[in-house]
């Protein structure tokens, strides 16, 4: 297992989930939920996460429909991940997420949390989700998970 801290985006129309792993890469925990912006914000403020918490890989929910197929969705997650590509200077990975958001309010619900009042935390808790599952499975076959993002801003 590399050693370092991973950063997990869940990609959303109106916010952005995050989360962290440990410097080992064993435990994802919930960082914030950030606004999603027209004007880069969003992405300026993901890069200093990356940067406060010395992060070596961002990972990116990349969200399909249930039988595999793309999505609008998908397309809004890919064109997020490669501008973020270009404002991180780690590398940005993109793993599926099939099913993430689900778990998450479902665990929230679970919990007693109102969904209405808990619709920020359903965000960090699905980045959480996402990035444990690409800590399990970079654990499980001793390779990084998911499909490297190129940045969308040339030269």
């Amino acid at each position: 297992m590399r050693m370092g801290v991973r950063i997990g985006i869940d990609v959303g129309k109106v916010r952005i989930g995050v989360s962290r792993s440990d410097l080992h890469g064993m435990l994802a925990t919930p960082v914030e939920t950030v606004a999603r912006s027209e004007d880069a914000a969003d992405r300026r403020r993901i890069a200093r996460i990356v940067d406060e918490l010395e992060a070596v890989e961002v990972i990116v929910g990349l969200p399909l429909a249930l039988s595999g197929a793309r999505t609008a969705s998908t397309d809004d997650a890919v064109a997020f991940a490669r501008s973020l590509a270009g404002e991180v200077g780690v590398p940005v990975r993109m793993v599926d997420e099939r099913l993430t958001t689900m778990s998450a309010s479902s665990a929230l619900r679970a919990s007693g949390k109102n969904s209405k009042k808990a619709r920020p935390v359903v965000d960090q808790v699905a980045a959480t989700i996402i990035l444990q599952h690409a800590l399990d499975a970079e654990r499980a076959t001793g390779r990084p998970p998911g499909d490297p993002v190129e940045t969308s801003i040339g030269p």
